[in-house]
């Protein structure tokens, strides 16, 4: 008889979500799940569902039909189950501006039902996790954008929920807030968090997430592990090929290898670098064989990958849904 542990039950389980408003398809049929202690991107255009989808999944709105389970726990049968686990941070969010800092953790920690004593350690921790301990006597109004958003990273942890779901956290900063709100993230994963990310900042995700669900016009179009999508294309498969020195007639010889499609020099290189598109029957190993061959001094070999922003432009569609 097999045991189904804590790991094993999904952190996010969608299925079949779909949502209307006043006659308008927002979702339909969405299916995904997000693994515990994982960090899970989720993208798509505006209008494609997102923020419906993340509302849904903390209990904010009731969707028209679907099932969706925190940790094994029902949104519909079972919410406050699901509210206890969960930290959300909305795109746009209300700061009590004439709060310091720390008044305002210590007044969503003491409606969390946080003692005083423990309050007291809990917001003196997610400010050393947010690197704000020492602005905690500055009012939020004299703030900068970036250390508001750690405020609110920071307000959602005083509970030390197991899921965080943040919707465009990294909304307004400039690039040093950013690079340093996703080691946050990176952190808040090492520690055993899962985060559940909805972002517009594709290159950045494509860093930070080991899984990533693509949306489009309320359906999903990808959901699965970031690996699998960079590297998944109706194409050819083509591999980059670097060489230690130049040498004549490459293209000519590499061409003449069983099961080679095409080969190209890519623009603005010195003649070491090659794209090397192959019939899909070859596998990389048995070319790399028949590659050593030519006595060759190889660099480097490696699979082509498309990036984030491509896979993204290539699964959803053109222009703005109506």
């Amino acid at each position: 008889m097999s045991v189904v542990t804590q790991q094993t039950i999904p952190a996010i389980s969608v299925t079949n979500l779909s949502h209307a408003f006043k006659g308008h398809q927002a979702l339909s049929q969405v299916t995904f799940c997000v693994m515990p202690q994982t960090l899970h991107g989720f993208v798509g255009p505006n209008g494609a569902g997102k923020t419906t989808t993340l509302k849904a999944i903390c209990t904010l709105l009731k969707p028209s039909w679907g099932e969706i389970q925190v940790f094994g726990s029902s949104v519909r049968a079972d919410p406050i189950s699901v509210r206890r686990r969960i930290g959300f941070m909305p795109d746009h969010f209300s700061m009590y501006r004439q709060m310091t800092v720390f008044e305002y953790l210590d007044f969503f920690a003491a409606a969390y039902g946080l003692q005083l004593k423990q309050r007291d350690q809990v917001i003196h921790d997610v400010l050393t996790l947010t690197d704000m301990d020492g602005r905690r006597n500055d009012l939020i109004s004299g703030l900068s954008r970036g250390m508001q958003q750690r405020v609110s990273l920071a307000r959602v942890l005083v509970h030390d929920p197991d899921l965080l779901l943040l919707d465009e956290p990294a909304s307004g900063l400039d690039p040093r807030a950013r690079i340093e709100l996703m080691e946050i993230l990176r952190e808040l994963r090492r520690m055993g968090k899962t985060v559940f990310i909805s972002s517009h900042i594709l290159s950045e995700l494509a860093e930070l997430c080991d899984s990533v669900t693509i949306i489009d016009r309320g359906q999903v179009k990808f959901s699965g592990p970031m690996e699998v999508l960079l590297e998944s294309s109706d194409e050819l498969p083509t591999y980059n090929l670097r060489l230690a020195a130049v040498y004549d007639n490459v293209i000519t010889r590499i061409r003449e290898l069983p099961g080679v499609n095409d080969v190209k020099e890519p623009e603005f290189t010195t003649g070491r670098d090659f794209n090397i598109q192959l019939a899909s029957s070859l596998s990389a190993n048995d070319f790399l064989k028949s590659l050593l061959t030519l006595d060759l001094p190889i660099s480097s070999f490696s699979q082509q990958r498309r990036d984030l922003n491509q896979a993204f432009m290539d699964l959803t569609t053109r222009g703005v849904r109506t």
